[in-house]
This record gives structure tokens, C-alpha cells and sequence, in this order.
């Protein structure tokens, strides 16, 4: 007997749904990151990527507690002298809220190639309506 490693062309992806209203963002983000990674897969290698899709609906409901939506705020910068840009996340919420779920889960994947296609499953969307209804999403609730 030796250590099963799953190979890229044997892992079967499934399609799975979540709604976020009134979920607490950094629990919903750390839920979701597990799904996209494969830990919940007995099939699970940390080499490659076994995880799932995810396809996250009413992304602009999602909490967060204690005075964070006061205090929060989002950073980047352009890279050159004085580019440091900060937004607030109230103002996140009001132009692009999908933004939002998605920092939270890819600040909770690897930093590598690996970890960037486990991003690409993501989707995440506004509002209860999807376009990927043909790959018939299973719903899931998350403890969060």
C-alpha cells in the first residue's frame, strides 16, 4: 500500500451554490476556501487542485461584526511613489460588493499558481440571479 495522490485528470469537480445573506464574511470565507482548496474531499493532495466550484449569490447582504463596517478599509497600490490607494468598505459595498467575498477568499489561498487557479472557481454575483445554471449548482448551507 502507498500514499494515494490524486492526478489532475481524475478529480471530479462538482458545482456548488451558496448564499451568503447575512453570513458573517470571514467565516464564509474561510468555508469557501476549504471547498476550492479539496480539504473536504477524501481525495484531498495538497499538490493539486482537487477543490470544487463555487458559485456565491447575494454577495451585497453579507455582515460583518463588531464596528468593522466603520473601520474597515481595502489598500492597493499602483507601485509607483505615493500610489497607495484606500477604500473604504462602505463604499465597497455601495459600488462593487462581489469585490468584497472575493478578497476574503483569495487572501485565504496560497500565494502561488496553485492557489490562483483555485480562485478561478470562484463566482460571485449580486443579487439571487446566476448564468451558470446549466452546470446545475448543488445548494449548501455553511455553518458560518
Amino acid at each position: 500500500m502507498g500514499t494515494y495522490h490524486a492526478k489532475p485528470g481524475e478529480i471530479e469537480r462538482e458545482w456548488l451554490l451558496v448564499d451568503a445573506t447575512d453570513m458573517v464574511l470571514g467565516r464564509l470565507a474561510s468555508e469557501i476556501a476549504q471547498i476550492l482548496k479539496g480539504k473536504r474531499k477524501p481525495v484531498y493532495t495538497p499538490h493539486v487542485d482537487t477543490g470544487d466550484f463555487v458559485v456565491v449569490i447575494n454577495a451585497e447582504k453579507v455582515r460583518l461584526t463588531g464596528n468593522k463596517v466603520n473601520t474597515k478599509s481595502y489598500y492597493s497600490h499602483s507601485g509607483y511613489p505615493g500610489g497607495l490607494k484606500e477604500v473604504s468598505f462602505q463604499r465597497m459595498l455601495d459600488k462593487h460588493p462581489e469585490r468584497i467575498v472575493e478578497k476574503a477568499v483569495r487572501g485565504m489561498l496560497p500565494k502561488n499558481t496553485l492557489g490562483r487557479a483555485m480562485g478561478r472557481k470562484l463566482k460571485v454575483y449580486v443579487g439571487p440571479e446566476h448564468p451558470h445554471q446549466a452546470q446545475k449548482p448543488r445548494q449548501i448551507t455553511l455553518e458560518a
